[in-house]
């Protein structure tokens, strides 16, 4: 067994998000011949060791491009509010993939397990100075999980 690489990342679990969707709408086919949805950021609760409070409801949402070979690429901007009332600005990157059983579920809203499908973002944040402003000053991975109606979201920091 090798020594570890002396720069591998240490990722510690900051938060986690339980998001509501809500409102579904579709711009399909692009002129590019994929599909553009829209879905709004309804609300959600935040929990975790270094981070909780709630989506501010209907503050933004993902618009994902889904490309003709079934991933489906996000694009999510939405705002959050810790529990002490500071606002931080979410944006969201990443990809979702899976077994063609497992996308047709999650399309008609039903439950997967985690081992059907590929679901992370790299999100960014931009949080006031001050008690977040490390949020601004770090590097995160979101693994995430798709829930009928919602996703949930395991934001790691990378140290």
């Amino acid at each position: 067994m090798s020594a570890p690489h002396p720069f591998h990342p240490v990722c510690e679990h900051a938060f986690t998000i339980s998001i509501e969707l809500k409102g579904l709408y579709w711009v399909k086919p692009t002129a590019l011949g994929d599909m553009r949805a829209a879905v709004y950021a309804g609300s959600g609760v935040i929990e975790g060791p270094l981070l909780n409070g709630r989506v501010v409801p209907m503050s933004g949402g993902d618009f994902p491009l889904v490309r003709p070979n079934g991933v489906i690429d996000f694009d999510a901007r939405y705002l959050l509010e810790s529990d002490d009332g500071e606002i931080i600005y979410l944006q969201n990157r990443g990809f979702r993939w899976g077994t063609e059983e497992a996308m047709a579920k999650m399309s008609r809203n039903e439950p997967v397990t985690p081992d059907e499908y590929y679901m992370r973002v790299s999100p960014k944040f931009d949080a006031p100075a001050g008690k977040y402003e490390w949020m601004s000053k770090h590097i995160f991975v979101g693994v995430a999980e798709k829930t009928p109606g919602s996703n949930r979201i395991h934001y790691f920091v990378v140290r």
